[in-house]
């Protein structure tokens, strides 16, 4: 029940085959560099402060998508990066608390099970994949100044705010190209046109991926073995990625009782990543935007440009600096099932998911960051270990061939344990060093050591009666996690599920059109302990110094009573088909209460805590899902179909912590904040009220809503925005056609009710422009969108050269409404009397275009529509998501490809 399958994958990584396919189902993606992670939502948010992502589970191994990089500014690296999709067999996203109760605490976000290949009895079937394309940006982003434009915004902001010295803007920008040093050079050097876009852009960067797999099997078992090979390059310079990738699934029938299966995987990734993650000069992505158009990428001699100041050439750094990222993972699943007696079998099964993560950075000597340090190095390794025992009863009773009973018992236990060795140096006393041991000064080493464990018991039945026409499910699990007191470590979490298979009814044998009709409900309760490790302790920290001895303070306010989230949730739905399975699909309703939430609780800061984290707070998620699939056409050469998906979450936070007086205690930041009635993390801010036409100045609403109007910033009260980050509205469409070998295949999705915040805009997007024209640069329309006669109607207010503090206001906040046609495949299917008479058993050659077009709501929101969703680090620190970066937008891509049988 409530289960979404989708098998015949074509896309190069698993969060985009899932994309507009699922309905309640939000992908975004952190960063469009080759590797990077992608955040997935299911139903929407559930906690607060504890985390969101669904559980992946790849063939009965629970494994992890985070993000395992040790840098909070370079990319993201993903570790379900080293999957290769050629090897998966189907994806199954669970929802409803009734399939994901069996995964416990895990799945309180969902589940999303995929299902590698294995292989068929019969003879050796071997198959080659194989494709290249290339790559660009989806979206452009904004369009900067040039150099000429910069100066004539200068000098009209000059004159501006100094009309007495400069009474034109002809001569204001005298007075700059020859006063202000860095145009009085670039007057001198003839007034060249700096285009750092283009220099810092890898055009049609390429993208390869092969595989070669073979399956097979006799009549007491079958074995699937591939291996893969991946290279993609950004579409910025000097960022890579590299993926080997080796599976090996076999299953055997020891004797007539026991049977014996095995799924492996191995992947060695590798990724050449980049500063993004925040306004980091060296970053190549920054320039485009802070960098100087009067600065130029090459000397007159066509070497690489060695100017001082704050941003360094990105050119340079990308030819001496290191920024590597690797990482070694290894799922293994291996298992005995023994028939015992009649319908009783008895299982065991090892899973291991184990990581070895190494990055190394290195920052040159002789220009940039690493230039006043002699050149700087880092270093760090992490070994983590996840190991799931499990040990179960099966059992079928069947009762006068009327009812069909299944039965589970389960024991499991899961251990992760994981360490983290870093060291840092400086001064290196040559060019070509930049390993540690040539370090002239050691800095600073770390080393940690974190483990969790999990136990379980769970029971669960499954009943068939009257030929299929009565469905019921029961799950009950006991589960224990370490991340708890002992006394508060055990919850129990279970969940009941009915279906009512209408069509089998004998009223309605009459309704020819019918094919399927099923009622199905269900409810159940989940737990979720995502929090970090130890909070119900009060703990010591010792990683600090005092005049170079250890020290240690007080770094946890522990709560001896902390214990589980947990999540009521109810599903209704209706599944139908009609008309010869011409027409189907679901129509859904769920409402899930998340109760007890793990709320990192703000604190006094006389306590000389931040927060504690406590069980406190309620939050519902409610919405509908509708899925239709309409086979229209189908004859043995022509077949043609087309689906889709919508669905609507509604958000809010109905109780949280109180203080003494029995206010609820907000949590809130410059632009967001959660409080009781509204969307968690809602934007909440100052309401910009627009461009005055007779002064140019922009204005705020006092009371932040309407009416009266002030100038000045902090005179304006913060509102309510009206949502999140959160979609509330989702949508995906697909579409099938075949004719005699040739086919097209497409999808696309849409998200809407969300509003996302121009990060930046202070330095890049502001009327007041010394950050972009002195110090930075900014975006062009500032010099065609901007206020300069009474009458005016304008997006931006006058112009002055001056600079102001950050202003956050709703002037920046844009609905986050996007389309995008995520795939377009043409491809053929080789006729099989021509492949008969070489030897191949199929073939198929096809072109895909991936994100090929882009629609965004708002005009005024210039970055790429598709913004990360928020997070909950390692550390237990929260990002609300949300917010424009400077990180690579999603790319589009054009690739060619064959799959071959053999």
């Amino acid at each position: 029940m409530g289960q979404d399958q989708l098998t015949e994958l074509t896309l190069p990584t698993v969060d985009q085959a899932l994309q507009g396919r699922v309905a309640g189902l939000t992908i975004a993606a952190n960063s469009g560099t080759p590797g990077a992670t992608s955040q997935i939502r299911i139903r929407g948010n559930s906690s607060i402060t504890a985390g969101n992502e669904p559980l992946y589970v790849i063939d009965g191994v629970p494994v992890t998508n985070n993000n395992v990089s040790s840098s909070g500014a370079s990319s993201f690296f993903s570790a379900l990066a080293g999957l290769d999709p050629n090897n998966i067999q189907s994806i199954t996203v669970l929802k409803d608390a009734s399939s994901t109760a069996q995964y416990g605490a895990r799945g309180a976000n969902g589940v999303i099970l995929i299902k590698t290949k294995s292989g068929l009895s019969g003879e050796t079937v071997f198959s080659i994949n194989s494709y290249y394309g290339v790559q660009n940006d989806a979206t452009e982003g904004p369009v900067m100044l040039t150099a000429e434009q910069r100066l004539q915004l200068f000098a009209e902001g000059l004159s501006n705010d100094n009309p007495d010295d400069y009474p034109t803007h002809a001569v204001a920008e005298n007075y700059i190209i020859n006063n202000v040093s860095s145009y009085v050079a670039w007057k001198n050097a003839g007034r060249p046109e700096a285009n750092w876009a283009d220099v810092i852009t890898n055009a049609d960067a390429p993208i390869q991926e092969h595989s070669f797999s073979a399956s097979g099997g006799d009549e007491k078992g079958t074995f699937f073995a591939s291996l893969g090979y991946m290279e993609q390059e950004a579409t910025v310079i000097a960022s890579t990625f590299d993926r080997i990738s080796a599976s090996l699934n076999v299953t055997r029938q020891l004797n007539d009782r026991i049977r014996f299966e095995s799924s492996n995987s191995m992947a060695v990734t590798e990724q050449n990543g980049i500063l993004e993650r925040s306004a980091y000069f060296e970053g190549p992505r920054t320039v485009k935007f802070f960098g100087s158009p009067l600065l130029q990428p090459y000397t007159d001699e066509g070497e690489i440009n060695q100017f001082g100041g704050a941003l360094p050439n990105p050119l340079y750094v990308a030819e001496n600096n290191i920024n590597e990222n690797k990482l070694t993972r290894i799922i293994s699943n291996t298992g005995l099932k023994i028939h015992l007696w009649d319908n009783l079998y008895f299982g065991t099964r090892f899973n291991v998911d184990y990581q070895i993560f190494h990055r190394r950075t290195f920052s040159d000597r002789n220009y940039g960051y690493g230039q006043s340090n002699g050149g700087e190095a880092f270093n760090a390794h992490r070994n983590n270990v996840s190991y799931v025992f499990q040990n179960y009863l099966d059992y079928q009773w069947i009762l006068g061939d009327i009812h069909n009973f299944d039965f589970k018992l389960l024991q499991e236990y899961q251990q992760n344990k994981s360490y983290f060795l870093s060291a840092e140096g400086y001064s290196f006393p040559d060019d070509g060093l930049f390993y540690l041991d040539s370090a002239g000064s050691p800095i600073a080493t770390n080393s940690s050591f974190a483990d969790w464990h999990v136990g379980a018991f769970m029971f669960t039945s499954h009943y068939s009666g009257f030929g299929g026409k009565y469905v019921a499910d029961l799950t009950y699990r006991r589960e224990g996690n370490s991340r708890f007191n002992t006394e508060n470590r055990w919850g129990d979490f279970w969940s009941v599920g009915a279906a009512w298979n209408l069509h089998r009814e004998p009223f309605m044998e009459a309704v020819n059109f019918v094919d399927n009709l099923k009622l199905r409900a269900s409810y159940g309760v989940t737990g979720n302990a995502n929090i970090r490790l130890n909070q119900y302790l009060s703990l010591f920290g010792y990683d600090a110094d005092y005049a170079g001895e250890g020290a240690q303070y007080a770094n946890v306010f522990g709560n001896n009573d902390l214990s589980w989230e947990t999540s009521n949730t109810v599903d209704i739905a209706i599944d139908f088909a009609l008309l010869n399975n011409v027409l189907g699909g679901t129509l859904g309703y769920y409402h899930r209460t998340s109760n007890d939430l793990l709320l990192d609780v703000p604190l006094s800061l006389t306590s000389g805590f931040e927060d504690q984290t406590r069980n406190i707070g309620t939050m519902e998620n409610k919405g509908f899902e509708l899925e239709l699939n309409a086979n229209l056409i189908q004859r043995n050469d022509f077949n043609l179909s087309i689906g889709g998906n919508l669905a609507t979450n509604a958000n809010e936070v109905t109780e949280l912590a109180k203080d003494a007086n029995g206010e609820y205690i907000t949590i809130q930041s410059s632009v967001r904040r959660v409080d009781v009635g509204h969307p968690v993390y809602g934007w909440y801010m100052a309401t910009w009220a627009g461009v005055n036409p007779n002064t140019g100045e922009e204005e705020f609403y006092v009371n932040g809503v309407d009416g009266e109007k002030t100038t000045v910033f902090n005179d304006a009260e913060q509102a309510w925005q009206g949502d999140s980050a959160i979609p509330t509205l989702t949508a995906g469409l697909n579409f099938h056609l075949d004719y005699k070998g040739f086919f097209i295949d497409a999808s696309g999705n849409y998200a809407g009710g969300h509003k996302v915040y121009e990060g930046w805009h202070r330095y890049i997007n502001n009327n007041y422009s010394g950050f972009s024209v002195q110090y930075y640069n900014g975006f062009a329309s500032l010099l065609t969108d901007a206020w300069r006669n009474p009458g005016d109607q304008t997006r931006n207010g006058k112009i002055t050269a001056s600079t102001i503090p950050w202003q956050r206001h709703s002037k920046y906040l844009h609905d986050g409404d996007f389309a995008r046609l995520r795939t377009l495949t043409i491809g053929y299917d080789l006729p099989q009397n021509w492949l008969s008479e070489v030897g191949i058993k199929q073939a198929r050659i096809y072109l895909r275009g991936n994100n090929l077009l882009t629609w965004k709501k708002t005009k005024e929101q210039p970055w790429d529509p598709e913004v990360d969703l928020g997070r909950v680090d390692s550390d237990g620190d929260v990002d609300a998501g949300g917010e424009t970066g400077l990180e690579t937008p999603p790319v589009q891509s054009f690739i060619v490809g064959i799959n071959l049988k053999l």
